[in-house]
């Protein structure tokens, strides 16, 4: 065998198992369309598609997987800020129930119900397709002409959007595509993150590392759980999302740089909270694995997202 012929060989070898090791399609099922709320607690209504005009000014996606404990505080927290800028802004509130065994669809119908004066929509992924599949799903059917991904923890203080709204105004104009990351860079020698296991530091300063390989790291905190898109750079990056794992936050950074969407990072005050579901080790693996996936898959040309006519401009 000839070495031209063991480095053809070595090429498909690695081209089948990038095939192989890339996550299958995410397959939105009819239900998953349509939400329930506080006007229709039991007959299921259509969502807003994210190609549709906009219907409000701000959506609020919140992922949500076994929350029923964590829920209630962030949504109290949320809508009390939202509510103290009536007449600023209107919202909807939509939780994405990623397919979750605790009940947490109904929690938040309860929490619809209870809050009467905000627009709380609840939808539930027929299976547990992981946080980056729940956040695009929920992007995919937001009527926001800006929408915040924010984590059902409440780690994130939800009176910093404030901070990335104005960042977002000075970055565009007549509703362009922009994006802007909520960072806790800031506080990586601080209590808040000192404080964090040897493990999940570890782990931190690991992800700094390879971030720099794959291509983002100019943004010092790709996995803070709390970004805000503009509706027409989510309209093009969301669609072209492939990841559903939690290490998609870097993919769609990526798909920003590849479309030359500005992204700004904004620092936002942030604590840990106990009950996270995330297992260092694992992740850690699961992390590498995707990083490479996204990078091959990008540089091959397999996966690929083209600025698009946006129904919105």
């Amino acid at each position: 065998m000839d070495q031209s012929t063991l480095v053809y060989g070595l090429v498909i070898l690695l081209l089948a198992g990038l095939v192989l090791w890339s996550p299958e399609p995410i397959v939105t099922h009819d239900s998953e369309k349509n939400y329930l709320s506080r006007s229709s607690p039991t007959k299921p209504r259509p969502l807003t598609r994210l190609q549709q005009p906009s219907t409000v000014d701000l959506t609020i996606v919140i992922p949500a997987y076994n929350e029923t404990e964590r829920l209630p505080d962030m949504m109290a927290a949320t809508v009390k800020y939202l509510e103290s800028l009536k007449g600023k802004r209107t919202y909807e509130i939509l939780v994405v129930d990623d397919g979750s065994s605790d009940g947490t669809s109904k929690t938040a119908l309860g929490l619809a119900q209870k809050y009467t004066s905000s627009d709380i929509k609840v939808v539930t992924l027929e299976k547990n397709v992981g946080k980056g599949g729940a956040v695009r799903h929920g992007m995919l059917y937001s009527g926001g002409e800006r929408l915040l991904m924010a984590d059902a923890d409440g780690a994130s203080r939800i009176e910093d959007l404030e901070e990335l709204w104005k960042s977002m105004d000075t970055m565009t104009s007549n509703n362009a595509p922009g994006v802007v990351v909520g960072s806790r860079a800031h506080l990586v020698k601080t209590e808040a993150v000192v404080k964090r296991s040897l493990l999940r530091n570890i782990l931190m300063y690991g992800l700094h590392t390879i971030l720099r390989i794959v291509g983002v790291g100019h943004i010092r905190d790709t996995q803070c759980g709390f970004k805000l898109f503009s509706r027409s750079a989510a309209q093009q990056i969301f669609p072209a999302q492939h990841l559903p794992t939690w290490i998609f936050d870097v993919e769609l950074l990526l798909l920003a740089k590849q479309l030359r969407i500005p992204v700004a990072e904004v620092p936002i005050e942030w604590h840990e909270v106990a009950g996270s579901k995330l297992n260092v080790v694992t992740a850690s693996l699961q992390m590498l694995r995707d990083l490479l996936i996204v990078r091959a898959n990008h540089l091959l040309g397999r996966w690929s997202a083209s600025p698009v006519k946006l129904k919105s401009e």
